[in-house]
């Protein structure tokens, strides 16, 4: 059964709790099981993800990560050169239609942390089509991304066992 989109709409998942990733991941296997056509695409990442796993198991759509390595340990102009070339790549995948579902894994902590900026992101979504609905993710969504959104969903941490000295766990946090 394949769905296609007649309008489609910008959702944001930001906030300091966890999830705003992994309920991305849920929309893309949503999406792809409705026979969409899904891109997620990785702003900032670790090199090797749960996620990243999956995929090479599986192949239910496509994860594009342009930069290699960790980008926590990058310096800031390699960073942001990368960050400027996914950004390139997005808006030729957005304009492409190859996809229904696109989404900007952690776009808006490359916003937070000055590799983009804010109005680079909403360039894109005001030439973004109607065919296609563009999901992006991270913390420390700027006010005028969260205006310009159709949907805006806050993960809020209230406990997290970081603070109990227990490190991210492979599988559960990546």
């Amino acid at each position: 059964m394949l769905e296609k989109i007649n309008k489609g709409l910008v959702q944001v998942y930001t906030g300091d709790g966890k999830g705003k990733t992994t309920a991305a991941l849920g929309l893309a296997m949503r999406a792809t099981g409705r026979g969409m056509r899904v891109g997620f695409i990785q702003f900032l990442k670790s090199e090797r993800c749960g996620e990243h796993f999956f995929m090479s198991r599986y192949h239910p759509f496509e994860i594009v990560q342009m930069s290699t390595g960790d980008s926590l340990t990058k310096p800031h102009e390699q960073l942001c050169e990368e960050v400027q070339q996914t950004l390139a790549y997005t808006e030729k995948q957005m304009l492409s239609d190859n996809y229904d579902l696109l989404i900007l894994d952690e776009v808006l902590v490359a916003v937070h942390k000055g590799l983009i900026t804010s109005e680079q992101v909403l360039d894109l979504l005001e030439r973004k089509p109607d065919s296609i609905e563009l999901v992006l993710t991270g913390r420390y969504a700027p006010p005028e991304i969260v205006e310009r959104a159709d949907l805006v969903t806050e993960m809020r941490m209230v406990k997290h066992p970081f603070n109990q000295g227990i490190p991210a766990r492979r599988g559960i946090e990546y």
